[in-house]
């Protein structure tokens, strides 16, 4: 099914990159996961390992300083062990099984990253390394960036209870229905945030709400999200109701088979990649600082998503 992604995708029009840092940084965050107990057994060692967090962030981060990196591939692999759970282990099967542990993380994120603070004794390693996630991302002392990926973060941790109830019913949301909630669930929004608190400060929040970089924020965030659907879709055909894919949504909105559903989901890929670049040079024309430095990140995580799933062992 990869060989299907590569031939079918259309390549990013935006250089790559790549953060120098990406084998240190690879061993920090590796020891990090491992001391705050986010993995404990070798098997969950390899897994995470293997899936590449650092080289990910090093290619969507490539001129961040180190603590920077640091904190953006923390948080990567944060979101992958959460991934794990809910899809590989059995977490995000079952609504009321999953709402204890997004309860006690929403407690954790409701403390902002309080250095006074701490996760809740009981909530377990999750809670204890998104708390340590949000007092870093607090010493930052960009307080809008933070109520930002605070917010972020919550929408994820909601959305994953939308994931678990249609997982419970074997329910196949829509295609609209999908692609709002797939922005929530992907993990890349809190993602690009963190991105943006490893950049210099050079965007005010009123222009941050332009609703001409609003739309296309979420078209990258799209772009991310489908090409990990177009990827991951042969690893997630195999679990049991695969109910939370692009191709499968389309499959099931328009009665499609497998083939044409694959060829429909790189379709909407593409013309979306052509609509960002299109919107992506007219807004660099005539560009301030601040907006030059958004499309910089947003092109570097488009190209880096692209660049990383080509060789992500994650889903193979």
């Amino acid at each position: 099914m990869r060989g299907f992604a590569l031939s079918a995708l259309h390549e990013p029009p935006f250089p790559a990159r790549r953060h120098p840092a990406v084998d240190r940084v690879a061993a920090e965050s590796a020891g990090w996961a491992r001391d705050l107990g986010l993995v404990g057994d070798p098997a969950g060692q390899r897994r995470l390992a293997g899936a590449h967090a650092a080289e990910l962030a090093g290619r969507a981060c490539p001129e961040a300083p180190l603590a920077g990196l640091r904190l953006l591939t923390d948080l990567i692999n944060w979101l992958f062990v959460v991934d794990d759970a809910c899809d590989d282990d059995d977490l995000g099967v079952d609504p009321t099984r999953l709402a204890p542990t997004v309860a006690a993380l929403l407690t954790v994120l409701d403390r902002h990253g309080d250095p006074a603070g701490s996760a809740p004794t009981d909530a377990g390693p999750l809670a204890v390394a998104l708390h340590d996630l949000c007092r870093r991302a607090r010493e930052a002392q960009r307080p809008a960036l933070l109520l930002r990926l605070v917010s972020q973060l919550r929408e994820y941790l909601l959305a994953l209870l939308w994931e678990a109830a249609n997982r419970e019913h074997r329910r196949v949301p829509g295609v609209a229905e999908y692609v709002q909630m797939r922005r929530h669930t992907g993990g890349v929004r809190p993602s690009f945030t963190v991105t943006d608190l490893a950049s210099p400060a050079r965007q005010g929040p009123a222009r941050r709400a332009d609703p001409a970089l609003a739309a296309l924020d979420a078209l990258a965030t799209d772009l991310v999200c489908w090409c990990n659907d177009l990827f991951s879709y042969d690893k997630e055909r195999g679990l049991a109701p695969a109910t939370h894919n692009l191709v499968t949504t389309i499959a099931g909105e328009t009665g499609q088979g497998e083939e044409a559903a694959l060829r429909a989901a790189a379709a909407r890929f593409n013309a979306a990649l052509a609509a960002y670049a299109e919107r992506d040079a007219a807004l660099a024309a005539g560009a301030d600082d601040g907006v030059r430095a958004f499309l910089a990140t947003r092109r570097d995580w488009i190209r880096a998503t692209y660049d990383w799933s080509r060789a992500a062992a994650r889903y193979a």
